[in-house]
């Protein structure tokens, strides 16, 4: 298994440094562990070989790295280059296959990236992102390989009207960067892609991750249709089994005891602890998404929220439940740190939810502390249900 990603050093200027990497993984779980295999570089890629968003094309047993760059001074555009094994340029010489031409690839700026492959009956698809993203008109392109020969750009078919974008009844602005899944049972397929509910959010994390089942056509073309409103509620793909978690225990990996309101209280100030796992509404915590890549944590007995007391930013401030007043206080961070275990680190701070000085006993305070890697700082998530 191979996990393709972009990225570049922190504080350099976007995007002249940004390359696409590729890890390994040891075996089938998508957890890893993975180890580091190689940073994909072209040429002919300007400038000094910058390469986003890449994926692999897989055509007549042979590899291809698809992706986002710019050669001999083309615009931001699809480009592509053959594969000898997963991790390794067969050529590093990179063809360009589509650029941002048409008048709705180039709103809010001329781009074409984000490309991903989509196979049926014998047919092979290359669904891609156009526009800029800062704007509420990014959207998905489409290009089908008609020829015989993916390297050569005349091989390739675009579709000369976008295939997804923006729907202003539903809401839902700068639709793009997506991928692709088969639902369980083999009966479904489901597109999954970013998208913002304003028309004047840009390319942050106010962006949220969206999902939806979609068709074909009678020709054999994807129909993706119109991106629903945040908040639908649609049926989950045919053949899950494993009922979606509505909450969790938080379970410190030091002591084994729950993340617990004290007594159920439901006053404004009661004390957050650890107790003995009982299954209690108070052990139960909604974790749910700001869109800004901070949760709050809700308690399913009470409906209020974890927070810091006076949002003090000192070590050893308390960590109670309050009403949720929407301040970076009562916002926190999941930071996975492998196995099961995260920190939680409160937005406002940047400290981490702690057990007071490593205690095992029922009743130990829960306050906030800096990070010193212990496993007092480290907590596992368990789904359960409200």
């Amino acid at each position: 298994m191979y996990l393709y990603y972009s990225a570049g050093p922190r504080g350099s200027a976007c995007c002249d440094d940004q390359r696409t990497h590729v890890l390994e993984s040891a075996g089938t779980d998508p957890m890893g562990p993975y180890t580091y295999k190689n940073t994909f570089t072209g040429s002919n890629l300007d400038p000094n070989g910058w390469l986003i968003d890449a994926s692999v094309l897989k055509h007549n047993d042979k590899l291809y790295l698809v992706g986002s760059g710019s050669a001999g001074g083309s615009t931001q555009s699809l480009v592509i280059a053959p594969l000898s094994n997963p991790y390794t340029l067969a050529s590093s010489t990179f063809t360009v296959i589509s650029s941002p031409t048409l008048s709705w690839e180039t709103q809010s700026g001329q781009v074409n990236e984000g490309p991903e492959p989509l196979y049926r009956n014998g047919r092979t698809f290359l669904v891609y992102s156009a526009s800029a993203c800062s704007g509420p008109d990014y959207k998905l392109g489409q290009l089908e390989l008609t020829g015989s020969d993916p390297l050569l750009a005349s091989s390739w078919t675009k579709k000369q009207t976008p295939v997804f974008q923006r729907s202003d009844a539903n809401s839902v602005y700068a639709p793009g960067h997506n991928g692709f899944f088969t639902s369980p049972d083999g009966t479904e397929n489901w597109i999954v892609y970013h998208a913002n509910d304003a028309a004047s959010d840009g390319c942050d994390n106010g962006r949220t991750t969206r999902a939806q089942k979609f068709t074909w056509n009678a020709d054999g073309t994807p129909n993706f249709g119109t991106p629903v409103a945040l908040g639908t509620t649609l049926a989950g793909p045919s053949g899950e089994t494993a009922t979606t978690p509505n909450a969790y225990t938080i379970v410190n990996r030091n002591s084994g005891k729950c993340l617990d309101v004290t007594g159920g209280g439901t006053a404004d100030g009661t004390n957050i602890a650890q107790w003995t796992c009982n299954g209690g509404t108070n052990q139960k915590w909604r974790i749910e998404d700001r869109a800004d890549d901070t949760s709050r944590l809700v308690s399913v007995a009470t409906g209020k929220v974890a927070d810091v007391a006076d949002c003090a930013s000192t070590d050893g401030a308390d960590i109670r439940q309050w009403s949720w007043l929407n301040n970076n206080c009562q916002k926190f961070r999941m930071v996975y740190l492998g196995g099961d275990y995260v920190r939680i680190v409160n937005a406002s701070t940047g400290k981490v939810m702690d057990v007071a000085d490593c205690g095992t006993a029922n009743g130990t305070d829960v306050r906030q502390w800096s990070w010193l890697n212990n496993n007092c700082q480290q907590w596992r998530l368990v789904p359960t249900t409200a």
